[in-house]
């Protein structure tokens, strides 16, 4: 049954591209930002996995940014995740990730399926710096490829002019497809980037001044009123299913160095009746002693890991969690920490907490990169299959003698064997955990 809190219309719009590095995060900012200046309600979400993204996103709201995930979730729990977001708000927007038909396999997961499953139209953003009339080929083809979703409208951004904007709006006349707005080129519109990917919301200056340049940009040239009545209608959907909590009463580390956690699923612990504790490890805060459980999110610890290995009220209350029997979970950057040692970029080496075998380095870089299908070992969390990822630069260079946590397969089905580490009721793994595997669909 439909959510009874949900308002009797729902309405959403996704913005895509037809490449990464186009400009969506920032016009997505600035829209967002705009039409919360003009009173219009508004959540915001990012299609895909990515975490950086969604941290900018959130200032535009003061809010949370969820991750909407389509290969990860599935349809329905797609549908119910989105809904969730939804309640109680005029509009959703969607920012997608990479180019709008690029996904897990084939297209699976992108930004096209995301839209399509949510039934939602699609606002193509095209990067015209270098473009004129040749907009409109692009335009043509990827409204066309596929029959669904329905791309409703073209913006245009790094344009160099208001004659460059009429250049670009004369031939989209003959698609059918309206240009709702140009974004003007501007040194004031770039976030600056790191080894994966964005540098973090929290870590930039200037980024309430990038927010505000975004929202100017769009209110002088998109045409907001053409744009809203563009977005579609997202039908409600039941509760979605619930990831079960680490514990009662959870401590979470939350800094710079550990910011990478989804919403969505410290959202599913609170709605199980888990309280959340937060705290700082680079603060050298340590864990409450009264929680029963403690949860390492990813992030940047390589950035700072002098700094945590001389933590020692955060590493002595690690410890001391583990020992009265404390569930002890770290992901990724979380992952790392909970081992014995890290090597920085320099190659010098930091001792961990050491309550897991394995040693990570930052100094021999890889990339590790896509989506993973999760069967959880025997464990004190997780019976079920899950969906997950993996974005991490750093590589084990003593993969210890723990017990794995998960054997893994990537998005193509290619077996990958085990991964993580567990010991007692310490356990990590470099993949992030996204959420339940979809449900087998029924013919």
């Amino acid at each position: 049954m439909p959510n009874p809190k949900m308002p009797a219309t729902l309405k959403g719009l996704v913005i895509a591209a037809p490449s990464s590095n186009t400009g969506k995060t920032v016009f997505t900012l600035g829209l967002v930002s705009a039409l919360r200046a003009r009173g219009v309600s508004v959540e915001v979400a990012k299609g895909g996995p990515g975490y950086i993204d969604p941290q900018f996103l959130r200032l535009a709201t003061g809010q949370d940014c969820y991750n909407l995930d389509k290969w990860a979730f599935g349809n329905e729990q797609l549908r119910a995740r989105a809904s969730e977001i939804a309640q109680n708000t005029d509009l959703l927007i969607v920012e997608g990730m990479m180019g709008m038909f690029d996904g897990a396999a084939s297209t699976s997961g992108s930004t096209a399926d995301l839209a399509d499953t949510l039934d939602l139209p699609v606002l193509l953003l095209v990067d015209a710096s270098g473009l004129a009339q040749s907009i409109a080929a692009i335009v043509h083809g990827f409204a066309t490829l596929r029959e669904r979703p329905k791309v409703c409208g073209v913006v245009a951004t790094r344009v160099g002019s208001q004659g460059h904007a009429d250049l670009l709006a004369e031939p989209l006349k003959e698609t059918g497809i309206p240009l709702l707005g140009s974004v003007m080129r501007s040194e004031a519109l770039t976030i600056p980037s790191r080894h994966l990917g964005l540098v973090q919301a929290t870590e930039r200056a200037q980024t309430e001044a990038l927010v505000t340049a975004a929202r100017e940009a769009v209110e002088a040239g998109v045409d907001l009123d053409a744009l809203l009545l563009a977005a579609g209608i997202l039908d409600p959907a039941p509760t979605p299913r619930r990831l079960p909590p680490l514990g009662q009463r959870i401590a979470i580390a939350r800094d710079i160095a550990f910011e990478f956690a989804y919403p969505h699923q410290l959202n599913d612990w609170r709605a199980q009746g888990a309280e959340l504790c937060f705290f700082s490890p680079l603060a050298n805060e340590a864990p409450r002693n009264d929680c029963d459980a403690v949860f390492l999110p990813g992030g940047y610890p390589e950035l700072h890991a002098e700094t945590l290995s001389q933590a020692s009220e955060f590493l002595n209350g690690l410890r001391s969690a583990a020992a009265r029997g404390a569930l002890i979970y770290g992901e990724c950057g979380g992952y790392m920490v909970l081992g014995e040692g890290l090597v920085d970029a320099q190659g010098e080496r930091h001792a961990m907490a050491g309550l897991l075998s394995h040693s990570t380095s930052f100094a021999q870089k890889k990339m590790h990169l896509g989506y993973r299908d999760i069967t959880p070992e025997p464990n004190p969390v997780w019976t079920m299959p899950l969906r997950g990822h993996e974005f991490h630069m750093s590589v084990l260079i003593d993969p210890g003698t723990d017990s794995p946590l998960f054997h893994q397969k990537d998005a193509r089905g290619i077996d990958l064997g085990p991964s993580g580490g567990q010991r007692g009721s310490v356990l990590g793994s470099y993949t992030h955990i996204i959420d339940q595997a979809p449900m087998p669909t029924t013919g």
